[in-house]
């Protein structure tokens, strides 16, 4: 699995998003992504609990811990790579996450547009 190069939505250097708990579709604390990645997980968010419940109402529950897996669940404040769908989907429905562009890998911008992502920059 070859990573896509590390450029971010502003065009320059992908920034970490989360290393406690670390995120990322590599589990390297950035949004990089690569063919194998089929839920684009590009978007850079900054969790809320409106979110993290909306989350979980829709299927992806995020906020409990799955020791199994080694994740602790996430809580408001926690930055995540989220799937970029998905981040859309939140955004339609009014409840989207802050976003940090510098984080946020140039490949969500095949789902989500710019205007979107800025409209909720951190």
């Amino acid at each position: 699995m070859e990573p896509d190069e590390s450029v971010n939505v502003l065009g320059t250097a992908l920034q970490a998003c989360g290393m406690d708990p670390v995120t990322g579709f590599f589990r390297d604390g950035h949004c990089n992504t690569c063919a194998a990645d089929q839920g684009s997980h590009t978007v850079c968010a900054v969790m809320t609990a409106e979110f993290l419940a909306y989350s979980k109402y829709v299927g992806n529950d995020l906020s409990t811990p799955r020791p199994e897996f080694r994740f602790a669940g996430l809580k408001p404040g926690d930055s995540w790579c989220l799937c970029a769908s998905r981040f859309l989907q939140a955004h339609d429905e009014g409840c989207a996450p802050k976003v940090s562009l510098a984080a946020t890998h140039q490949r969500a911008l095949d789902i989500v547009p710019l205007d979107v992502l800025q409209q909720h920059a951190a």
